[in-house]
């Protein structure tokens, strides 16, 4: 099972969400003109195929092991993050004070989808480490900074993001690991967090846990969680981190898939309590948590899209080469992949990865124009409009996920349902996409309540005029359809009744990222039409596909989401 970049749509992807002449030395990705964009990502791709695709398998099959309170990841793994740190590519999107190169976020959702492409187990942990530094340079004090954020931006040591509990799952008012104030600035931590990426591991010196905790007067609830820094060693005598801090790793879990990764249970304070400190203010930790997963909730839809790909490369190479029976007007056995239905597979599998990175990608953009956006007025609506879309990226892009690495297993036939070739491990890996970081269900509900009606609906406003502004070409009738199924289907659910939006949201979330999926795929096609690129043609047959094939389900979306209100309260009836 091999993987290769695919550079030509990524940076076609990419040149697309950036925008005309932004990547030119005057434009507002001036950082990634003259090349640098293109240099940037060959480099990923050499070292993603070169070091991480060959220890994929490694990792599936070995795992990380945990004894005595050590784990051990799978052989060539620390020689990898080695490589890896020494390229500087923790570094990318950092900010420069901090030891960063302060490129955009979108040339490091790029990297993100080559990481996982090739060994999503080991990504994941630079991935908790993204999210740690975007919270630490948020919200930190100025002497944590100075301690702890140059050797997280440089890979020195690792980060995590200790956030639930087994009693608490997705619900975090229902913490209980608790931090008393120790007198002296500091506090210490008692308590017990699960599924914990890379809560232990070799790779690094040190490892920097973000914890989630209550304080003895903290307010019931979310309002009562502070934001805690504790690393597994803290400096002794002389400023060296030697010392070991009170904290443990209890086990690492027995998973379906991303073996590799040890995900760990925590225990904070045995011995008198775990040393940590605050992060941002006491009881607003919620606010940091947010933060952090923004930012892991992007990479996970990047996962995703990584996944859809790998598993598109893999079936669509098995298809050229396994012959069975005779294609339609055909005088000798055919390779599968001239049989119509497998077509329609791998089209599908395709279609829907170009979309979920597309989608991804316009995300990264908005974050980068919020951040680099002189104009404040279009720095405003470009915040929205990351907001608005992330949980799109991360949802849909997670779906697509299971159902392309589905797909590719049956491509495979029975060749698929066994290990050796590989078409299972991808099916394993995805399948926890949709649930961490938010499940899917989560990410409906954020889009509905708290998206939609940013700037009293603004942001969903100007999201559909672009759409529209697409679809108005008419080069594909089940284009527009989508779009106005969706403004149909918006128009209701932000005048809903609470049980009607919240029943609606799930195929609310679908039936958007199918019209801004389409959308953004018709003008891809039409710049490379425009442009004369050599890959025009397979756009445009791309684009064409995803309308007729996939976006034509939109308009029974909107009736999901307008009728299913009622039919979700009877099934409610009936399953309690």
């Amino acid at each position: 099972m091999t993987y290769h970049a695919p550079l030509d749509d990524i940076l076609f992807a990419l040149r697309i969400a950036a925008g005309d002449g932004a990547l030119e030395a005057d434009g507002l990705y001036a950082d990634l003109a003259d090349g640098v964009a293109e240099q940037t990502l060959s480099e990923a791709a050499k070292f993603a195929e070169g070091s991480l695709h060959p220890l994929d398998r490694i990792g599936d099959k070995v795992g990380a092991r945990f004894a005595d309170g050590v784990v051990t990841t799978a052989s060539g793994w620390r020689e990898a993050y080695a490589l890896w740190r020494e390229g500087g590519w923790n570094a990318i999107a950092a900010d420069p004070d901090h030891g960063g190169l302060g490129l955009p976020a979108l040339l490091n959702a790029c990297c993100t989808e080559i990481w996982n492409g090739a060994n999503m187990a080991f990504a994941l942990c630079p991935l908790l480490g993204h999210g740690a530094i975007d919270a630490m340079e948020a919200h930190a004090s100025e002497a944590l900074k100075e301690i702890y954020l140059a050797r997280i931006v440089s890979g020195e040591w690792t980060a995590t993001m200790n956030l639930t509990e087994p009693q608490a799952g997705s619900d975090l008012a229902l913490l209980r690991t608790r931090a008393e104030r120790a007198g002296d600035g500091t506090y210490r931590l008692f308590g017990q967090k699960i599924f914990i990426t890379y809560g232990e591991h070799d790779l690094a010196d040190n490892i920097v846990h973000l914890v989630l905790a209550r304080l003895p007067d903290a307010p019931p609830g979310t309002k009562g969680i502070s934001l805690f820094l504790a690393p597994k060693f803290l400096p002794d005598e002389n400023g060296a981190f030697t010392r070991r801090n009170d904290l443990r790793c209890g086990g690492v879990e027995h998973k379906l898939g991303i073996h590799g990764s040890p995900t760990c249970t925590m225990i904070y304070g045995d011995n008198g309590g775990a040393v940590a400190y605050l992060v941002g203010e006491e009881n607003k930790g919620l606010a940091c948590m947010f933060t952090m997963m923004n930012n892991a909730r992007l990479a996970v839809g990047l996962q995703g899209v990584a996944l859809a790909e790998r598993s598109t490369q893999h079936a669509l190479a098995w298809a050229r080469e396994r012959k069975q029976g005779r294609a339609p007007g055909a005088v000798q056995t055919s390779a599968i992949v001239e049989h119509p239905d497998v077509a329609r597979m791998l089209m599908t599998m395709a279609g829907m990865t170009a979309a979920s990175r597309a989608i991804c990608y316009e995300t990264a953009a908005a974050i980068d124009r919020a951040r680099r956006e002189k104009n404040p007025v279009r720095a405003a609506e470009a915040e929205e409009r990351a907001s608005l879309l992330t949980p799109v990226a991360k949802a849909f892009s997670t779906d697509i996920a299971n159902e392309a690495t589905s797909l590719g297993v049956q491509v495979f036939g029975g060749m698929g349902y066994v290990e050796e070739t590989g078409a299972a491990q991808l099916m394993r890996d995805a399948r926890i996409c949709g649930i961490y970081e938010g499940t899917n269900g989560i990410q409906a509900i954020d889009l509905v309540t708290r998206k939609l009606p940013l700037s009293q609906g603004a942001a969903l406003a100007r999201e559909i005029g672009d759409m529209r502004a697409i679809a108005s070409g008419g080069e594909y009738a089940a284009v527009g359809e989508a779009v106005e199924a969706l403004a149909q289907a918006s128009d209701f659910i932000t005048r809903a009744d609470p049980v009607a939006a919240l029943a609606g949201a799930t195929p609310y979330l679908r039936l958007f990222a199918l019209a801004r999926g389409a959308t953004l795929l018709v003008k891809g096609a039409n710049v490379a039409r425009k442009e004369g690129e050599a890959s025009a043609e397979r756009r445009m047959a791309l684009a064409r596909f995803f309308a007729e094939n996939i976006a034509v389900a939109a308009p029974g979306l909107t009736r999901s989401v307008i009728n299913g209100a009622g039919s979700v309260n009877d099934a409610i009836g009936v399953m309690k």
